[in-house]
């Protein structure tokens, strides 16, 4: 194993020693490749470039208490690429594929894998690019597959603590018919903006209302969001918010600690109404909001007076977390152990 720090590794790119890159050329994939090289050598028309014929994803592998390494959701991450690639027009990845990838890349790198409990996970991040040289507006020719991988630390400092958010309807993140339901580079760059301004005011992160009216709640940063009240975990239902696998395995949760679940639109004036409030997603798991701001109206909506997450954010989190790592039994099937 890697002699790294890993209780304080930060949510950044650490070189590994192997990536895997698979190219669709004549109309099928070919064979896997196995390489060590950060870099691609691409044609400067390439469509990603040029058009956006990019998609991606992101998951992590974690090492259990018992030296098992998993993976958490990988078939849904497959399934979840393939929307992109249809709504994108580029070639599907087989899931078969994407797996068979998405070991050999752990296999390959498992010195990088963090010990258990350092708060560290190994993070892969699949990327289905247009490669073909492309002119004129259209889907490319060719395309490459990859996935690299690096050990991350916890999305926001503090780990699973409380944030603070800021509405900012100034910015859309992605609009109601547009690619938000897609995992693709332009949506995360049309929040930088927007992103940029909430850190400069002192927020972890900014919340996006819809982009059609302006009065409900959408996404919040990367992240979906999440209310309670009443036993109940609520969630915002929207064509333009990305369906996060994370969100949908804390309604499953949720349920499974005898909750209900509501997924449905979430007006801002329903935000006085929540117990709980919270940003899910693979790079934090949860990340609980202290509070939303919106500076329009020069009102707040707290939900947690303490600084500390609510009950149920806390028992969502460690059950999940449980999962991953192997504590909780997988009573859905979503792990699958790379390393035994």
């Amino acid at each position: 194993m890697k002699n790294l720090d890993w209780a304080n590794l930060t949510f950044s790119y650490t070189k590994t020693n192997y990536n895997v890159r698979c190219y669709y050329r004549n109309g099928k994939w070919g064979e896997i490749e196995i390489t060590s090289d950060e870099y691609l050598n691409m044609h400067m028309a390439a469509g990603c470039l040029h058009y956006g014929q990019e998609g991606f994803e992101g998951l992590k592998a974690y090492r259990g208490k018992d030296g098992k390494v998993r993976l958490f959701r990988a078939v849904d991450n497959a399934e979840r690429l393939q929307q992109t690639a249809r709504g994108l027009l580029m070639p599907e990845v087989p899931t078969e594929l994407f797996m068979e990838m998405a070991k050999k890349v752990v296999l390959l790198n498992q010195e990088f894998i963090p010990p258990y409990e350092t708060g560290a996970t190994l993070y892969l991040r699949p990327l289905l690019i247009g490669t073909g040289a492309q002119v004129g507006v259209g889907p490319a020719d060719e395309y490459c597959f990859l996935i690299f991988v690096t050990p991350v630390g916890p999305y926001f400092k503090g780990g699973f603590s409380c944030n603070p958010y800021v509405i900012t309807r100034q910015w859309d993140r992605a609009a109601p018919l547009g690619t938000g339901r897609y995992k693709v580079g332009g949506n995360y760059a049309a929040s930088l903006q927007a992103s940029k301004f909430a850190h400069e005011h002192g927020y972890a992160a900014e919340f996006y209302v819809d982009a059609k009216e302006k009065k409900y709640m959408d996404e919040c940063g990367a992240a979906n969001f999440f209310g309670i009240k009443d036993n109940t975990y609520i969630t915002p239902k929207s064509s333009s918010i990305l369906p996060s696998i994370t969100n949908r395995s804390l309604m499953q949760v949720a349920e499974d600690l005898g909750m209900k679940v509501e997924r449905r639109p979430v007006p801002e004036e329903e935000l006085s109404t929540f117990e709980e409030a919270g940003a899910c997603g693979t790079a934090a798991v949860i990340s609980p909001i202290s509070y939303i701001d919106d500076l329009d109206n020069d009102h707040r909506y707290v939900f947690s007076k303490d600084g500390k997450p609510g009950p149920w954010s806390e028992k969502l989190y460690n059950t999940l977390r449980g999962i991953q790592y192997g504590t909780v039994e997988d009573k859905h099937g979503w792990t699958t152990v790379v390393i035994e």
